[in-house]
């Protein structure tokens, strides 16, 4: 449990930040940018949390390639469910990501962030090295970005990896448990996501 609070607050630290800019196409940079934006706006005390909620979310929808974790996280069933069922899981998905987010908003003005490395996978794919390190006694947090590249001038967050615990990885379980227990029915799955959404 511990991991898994890590990794959203390091997330939402990730997200946190007003896509006003125009970041840079390297994939190092991208992050970099987008990371110390983050730090910039989360020692904003003039912003109310439903502004925060509306950063992060305008955020993750032009800088995380939430369709493609959406359909990673639904596993094999991506390739038989019908098209419709499809439809309706990425929508309800999308929704479920910017509810997961917005609801742990963390400051982390007092952080600082280091990129240690870039590692060119392909041509799509870069592995972005990074740790946070808090300034109380907290112990430093290392992240990977996994940044996909197929379109150079648009990078994507497709993945982060805190402290080896893959976000991508983690819900595709939670999912897999859920359709496990309920003979692979899609539906299912739709109306508990649909349920978080609600509450």
């Amino acid at each position: 449990m511990k991991k898994i609070k890590i990794f959203f607050i390091s997330l939402i630290f990730f997200l946190y930040t007003l896509n006003l800019y125009a970041y840079s196409s390297d994939p190092r940079d991208f992050v970099t940018e987008l990371v110390n934006e983050a730090i910039s706006k989360l020692s904003d005390k003039t912003l109310s949390t439903e502004e925060k909620a509306q950063f992060i979310e305008q955020v993750a929808l032009n800088n995380v390639d939430i369709n493609a974790l959406g359909l990673y996280t639904l596993g094999e069933l991506r390739k038989s469910a019908n098209k419709e069922d499809i439809k309706e899981y990425q929508i309800v998905f999308e929704k479920y990501f910017l509810k997961s987010l917005t609801s742990r908003l963390t400051d982390y003005s007092s952080s600082k962030f280091e990129v240690l490395e870039a590692d060119i996978k392909s041509s799509n794919y870069t592995i972005i090295k990074s740790k946070m390190m808090p300034e109380s006694d907290d112990p430093e947090i290392k992240i990977d970005w996994r940044i996909y590249t197929k379109n150079p001038d648009k990078p994507l967050i497709r993945d982060l990896i805190v402290e080896g615990l893959s976000l991508a990885r983690t819900q595709k379980e939670e999912f897999a448990s859920i359709l496990n227990s309920n003979n692979n029915d899609i539906k299912v799955l739709i109306n508990k996501l649909q349920d978080f959404v609600n509450n």
